[in-house]
């Protein structure tokens, strides 16, 4: 489908890019870095979002200059939709109205575009962009390079998350040869937090339970949490990692109450514990270390629930390596 993406930029010359609600460093980033791609091709282009970007990404090129919307209030020739599993996931209205261009890396995504551009192989969004930049005949320029490597970074948890490949790190290399500095964005994503980010932290964490085993851990943010410590979208950006920095947990499941009785779970996972299986019972999506879901009604109803099913999908990747090993010794 890539050619199909190229075809239609290089054909039409209205577009504009979105990404999902609470956007994250690989759709601020791709957002980010398609749109100076566009640019540079003579193209008018715009970004548009729902949600307030995160400070952790305002530093970007071009990020000051994207426009939060409610509903479409413009005609396109095409709108980008990065990074999302549906049509809904931007939180913008009208937005089927447009001619879509479904660009996303996970393998759970609905073909809801006029084109669907889906590779499940690139480690983030980020790293398709690139590859669109040079498929098209682009200049990158360090622009383009400091988006697209925060996409990387932050998508692939610093190179450390499962999904880093050496196609992954061969991108970030050319991506700091074309000008992007890898110490300042770091410096951004993970040492520019404000003070609401450790008060935030410190309610959550002291939820952490762990179930009799010890390889599964679970915890929680309430809505009361988020008022009490007046912490904005984005201060709990990674809380989800750490309780799986442990050596004893194998997986983790951190729910989010975002309104009354409506809550964004986040999963997450090592080895060959296969965590978007188990959103995927929950309506949701993701890939094997990193997934995600939302569940509506009782908190401990559903905690239960979905602690339930990540402790049945340890012990059966477990299970499976211990097959694995017999049978290789014998």
């Amino acid at each position: 489908m890539l050619s199909q993406v190229i075809e239609l930029i290089e054909s039409k010359q209205k577009f504009a890019i979105t990404t999902h609600v609470r956007p994250d460093g690989d759709g601020i980033g791709s957002s980010l870095g398609l749109y100076w791609l566009l640019r540079s091709l003579g193209k008018d282009v715009e970004i548009i979002v729902r949600d307030q970007i995160p400070f952790s990404y305002l530093s970007l090129p071009g990020a000051k200059e994207i426009r939060r919307v409610s509903e479409i209030d413009k005609e396109y020739d095409a709108v980008f939709v990065i990074e999302c599993s549906g049509l809904e996931r931007p939180g913008i209205k009208n937005l089927e109205s447009q001619f879509t261009v479904n660009i996303d890396h996970h393998v759970t995504s609905e073909r809801f575009g006029k084109i669907n551009w889906i590779d499940a192989t690139a480690s983030a969004v980020g790293e398709m962009i690139y590859n669109l930049c040079k498929a098209i005949g682009g200049k990158i320029t360090p622009e383009i390079a400091e988006c697209l490597y925060m996409a990387l970074v932050t998508d692939t948890g610093s190179f450390l998350f499962s999904n880093t490949t050496d196609r992954t790190l061969k991108v970030a290399s050319e991506l700091v040869k074309f000008g992007a500095s890898p110490s300042k964005i770091s410096e951004v994503v993970y040492n520019s937090h404000s003070w609401s980010r450790i008060e935030l932290l410190r309610e959550v964490l002291n939820t952490v339970r762990r179930d009799p085993s010890g390889r599964v851990a679970w915890m929680r943010q309430s809505l009361e949490m988020v008022e009490k410590t007046g912490a904005v979208d984005g201060d709990n950006a990674g809380f989800v990692n750490i309780p799986l920095s442990a050596k004893e947990i194998k997986a983790v499941v951190y729910m989010r109450e975002t309104q009354p009785q409506t809550y964004r779970v986040s999963l997450r996972s090592k080895g060959e514990i296969d965590i978007a299986k188990v959103a995927e019972k929950f309506g949701g999506g993701g890939h094997k270390n990193a997934a995600g879901c939302r569940v509506q009604g009782d908190w401990d109803y559903w905690e239960k629930q979905i602690v339930k099913a990540v402790i049945e999908a340890v012990e059966q990747a477990e299970n499976t390596t211990r097959k694995m090993e017999s049978s290789s010794s014998s």
